[in-house]
């Protein structure tokens, strides 16, 4: 029955989570909002808030994990960290892909609470902890399944043998869909993050509206630049008051487009895997419109669809933990030496 602190700061979200023999008792995230000034995710800035966020928001998760398993009261807020450090059996971290200054500092922070603590470490690919957050809802796929990973820097369908051994069978070739969406959503002068105010005028427009090119790729792969290409040439040649009477038919179409490169792929794994436990994780999977075509997808398919709750979708510490949870009872853990890395093989 262990129990797990998991710290996850990849990119822009510091996130701390507790987990206790695989179920998820909190996940504590700080947002940094200042990237909107700069349209995108600034490195160097993405760093620093992380350095300023990582003890606050580990305190949280601790402070409230006490409060969740002591009914004895405590005299104050240290007295509670201490108690919540006591019962720790590992430390947790994001090891890769991401940020290499963001990972730096989660990576470094981990290291050395569990050298502190004399705890083992547990070094986590963030796309396997993706994967891995369907199983933190009480209703969880059987294994095998097959995950349509969606987020900003990886679109992949992977098969999810067991918890610790997944095959990737399909990836994208170039850009991501979470890409794809920003990218156009930047040229429709949206402001960032663009992906999710996409998924909102969607909601409001005609998906049949325009054409954008589709990727005729035969095998699983993806792959999104020809669609950013075919939505910057239909624009270019669009007033700004165009674009502005039509925004809702624009998003909903470049929508549509999307999920149908994604959906049409997941069929075809489908088909060619005979999985009938089928899961949605990653950011974009936080989209409404993805959400409701791979539930569409698996009544068209005679599927179990399994998609976590929105919290769980865009980057947290929770998945983190679940994932480390499944590590830990294979022993499976890290030294000391090890580093983040910003690209690594999965």
């Amino acid at each position: 029955m262990p129990t797990i602190l998991a710290i996850e700061s990849s990119c822009d979200e510091t996130s701390a989570s507790i987990c206790v023999d695989a179920k998820v008792l909190n996940n504590i995230i700080a947002t940094q909002e200042i990237h909107h000034t700069y349209g995108g995710v600034v490195p160097e800035l993405a760093s620093r808030a992380h350095i300023e966020n990582i003890v606050p928001t580990v305190n949280n998760a601790l402070e409230d994990f006490a409060d969740k398993v002591c009914d004895n009261p405590f005299e104050n807020n240290s007295a509670k960290i201490n108690y919540a450090l006591s019962k720790l059996d590992a430390i947790a971290f994001t090891q890769s892909p991401g940020l290499v200054g963001s990972l730096l500092v989660g990576c470094q922070f981990a290291k050395s609470l569990a050298l502190a603590l004399n705890k083992p470490l547990i070094a986590v690919h963030h796309m396997q902890a993706h994967v891995l957050a369907n199983l933190i809802a009480e209703q969880q796929p059987q294994f095998p399944f097959l995950c349509l990973t969606v987020s900003g820097g990886h679109t992949q369908i992977v098969i999810a043998h067991t918890a610790t051994r997944l095959e990737i069978i399909g990836q994208t070739i170039d850009d991501a869909a979470g890409e794809a969406f920003d990218k156009t959503a930047k040229l429709l002068g949206l402001p960032y993050p663009g992906g999710p105010l996409i998924d909102k005028y969607a909601q409001d427009g005609n998906p049949t509206a325009f054409k954008f090119a589709e990727p005729q790729i035969a095998d699983l792969d993806f792959s999104f630049s020809g669609l950013k290409t075919s939505v910057l040439y239909f624009l270019q040649k669009q007033t700004a008051a165009f674009i502005t009477e039509n925004m809702n038919d624009l998003c909903a179409s470049i929508q549509h487009t999307i999920c149908n490169i994604l959906i049409k792929k997941m069929h075809k794994g489908i088909v060619q895997t005979g999985i009938k436990q089928i899961c949605l994780a990653g950011g974009v999977s936080a989209n409404k419109g993805l959400r409701k075509r791979f539930e569409e997808l698996g009544v068209k398919m005679q599927c179990q669809t399994f998609i976590p709750s929105f919290e769980y979708c865009t980057d947290n510490a929770a998945m983190i933990a679940i994932t480390a949870h499944y590590k830990y009872l294979e022993q499976d853990f890290a030294t000391l030496d090890t580093n983040p890395s910003a690209r690594s093989d999965w």
